[in-house]
């Protein structure tokens, strides 16, 4: 059993951004931005409403408060920031949902928000000390294996552990950088195959050639412009084939 997320609701204002409508058709998760990297309210409520209708359970998307980097650039932030930056948004995405009729699944961080918790002590530990006062109940979905996800489970927390569709891996099971050629997967058969690996034998194939393990609960799956969309459709349909079930992590964390 394995879920497929999307990061959505990432329009802002006048300017619209990925194919939502489109890819909630496909996805078990979704992940909805909340208005510091992108998304405003109206994006907000609106694909939390589209997310309702689609059955597809929410989770908070929270970033680091930058419009203008889409949130990509890394920030120097303290503990305590990094907790209320967090909190602030959840709560924010916690109004919509309730207002619809549902509650929030979990969590993802995004962009540099995402990477440097991964990594960073003293991040981690705020993100965690913020979900515990938030709601011990709520998932967490993180780098698989990295040691936000690690500190997390030793605190109680339920991780999901993400894998990416279209990225390339590091040895030590953390994303190419995206400005390193062949940091982004293209190729839809090669992306299923690695993907199916991932998901029935724990082992990915790092950049180097390196075998390593990887634990795959959730797959992140983009949605950007139509043939990420029939990526989705694609990836979605091909591991049913496989006899592997689509579901929410919710179901199975």
């Amino acid at each position: 059993m394995v879920d497929l997320n999307s990061d959505l609701g990432e329009s802002f204002g006048a300017y619209k951004m990925g194919m939502d409508e489109e890819v909630l058709k496909y996805v078990t998760s979704a992940n909805v931005a909340c208005g510091f990297h992108a998304g405003d309210p109206m994006i907000m409520g609106k694909t939390v409403k589209l997310a309702v209708q689609n059955k597809v359970m929410i989770g908070a998307h929270p970033g680091y408060p930058d419009l203008l980097g889409f949130g990509r650039r890394k920030m120097d932030i303290t503990r305590q920031e990094a907790k209320d930056y967090m909190l602030y948004q959840l709560g924010a995405l916690e109004a919509f949902a309730k207002a619809n009729g549902t509650t929030l699944q979990h969590v993802k961080l995004h962009g540099a928000y995402y990477n440097t918790a991964s990594v960073n002590e003293e991040m981690a530990e705020g993100i965690i000390e913020g979900l515990l006062e938030y709601d011990g109940n709520i998932i967490l979905m993180a780098l698989s294996g990295c040691l936000l996800a690690r500190m997390a489970e030793e605190k109680g927390i339920r991780v999901a552990h993400e894998v990416f569709a279209d990225r390339a891996y590091n040895n030590d099971g953390t994303l190419v950088n995206r400005k390193i050629e062949g940091a982004v997967i293209h190729d839809e058969e090669l992306a299923l195959q690695r993907i199916k690996r991932m998901v029935k034998e724990g082992k990915v194939e790092a950049i180097d050639g390196q075998l390593i393990d990887i634990k795959a609960d959730s797959i992140c799956v983009h949605g950007d412009n139509p043939k990420a969309v029939q990526f989705v459709k694609f990836i979605r349909e091909s591991l049913e084939k496989e006899g592997i079930e689509v579901a929410p992590i919710g179901k199975f964390i």
